[in-house]
């Protein structure tokens, strides 16, 4: 692997540990980063062995954390967008790819800073829950960014901040599981991209530590402003890329 990919993808594997720690925002940094030096997809299946063995971790630190009625609804739905990504991924080319992955990092980053709060907590919604989770399923198949509709469903209902990390780490780990096969239908995977992947896993185990730890003790708006202007220059950057070429 070549010094200048290393550092891109050592930073992306990081992203993806601080994501399964319990901050999800940050994993949506991974791909579009890891975009700058390659094909989206190839990236996206680069990560997708680090999401899966974060995951192991991840799911540890939450097991006892999460919403049981929020992934009754998520997790049927999001497998069911894993499998319309699957349907479609042979049909769109890699700046499609790329121009949606950026138009989900604005739109988020829009929605999350324009939206009015909800003065009351919402209760969980069957219908709502599966849209969105199905969202959920359909974008983190092409670019492992499905926090953004997770969240667009969740965060009104203000679950308690563990409970929201929890719910979300063990949503996206049976996703993620259940995008091994189509990944590797549609782009088998060699060795040299498992090495590569393997490299890459102490960047995932140390972020995912260190995602946990912050997820207790940080400032959380602090904190996620800066992940949202970030994710929002780096996807304005793939936009403007992709409409380019």
């Amino acid at each position: 692997m070549a010094f200048n990919l290393f550092i891109w993808a050592g930073l992306a594997a990081f992203m993806v540990g601080l994501s399964k720690g319990g901050l999800p925002s940050v994993g949506m940094l991974a791909v579009p980063l890891l975009s700058f030096c390659m094909p989206p997809l190839q990236a996206a299946a680069l990560l997708l062995p680090v999401f899966v063995m974060s995951d192991v971790v991840g799911v540890w630190l939450y097991r006892k954390q999460f919403s049981a009625r929020n992934l009754k609804i998520l997790i049927p739905a999001g497998m069911l967008g894993v499998f319309i990504g699957w349907l479609t991924s042979a049909y769109v080319s890699d700046q499609v790819i790329s121009c949606l992955i950026g138009l989900v990092g604005v739109g988020f980053c829009l929605n999350t800073w324009l939206r009015r709060t909800p003065e009351h907590a919402q209760p969980a919604h069957t219908l709502k829950g599966i849209f969105w989770g199905a969202m959920s399923g359909f974008t983190s198949f092409i670019s492992h960014s499905g926090a953004p509709p997770f969240q667009v469903y969740v965060l009104p209902q203000r679950l308690p901040k563990l409970v929201f990390a929890g719910t979300s780490t063990l949503l996206f780990a049976v996703i993620n599981a259940s995008k091994i096969i189509p990944y590797q239908n549609l782009r088998p995977y060699s060795q040299e991209t498992l090495l590569q992947a393997a490299y890459l896993l102490p960047f995932a185990w140390a972020g995912t530590v260190l995602g946990a730890y912050l997820t207790k003790r940080i400032n959380d708006k602090l904190f996620f402003m800066w992940v949202q202007i970030g994710l929002f220059a780096i996807s304005l950057k793939l936009i403007w890329d992709a409409v380019m070429a």
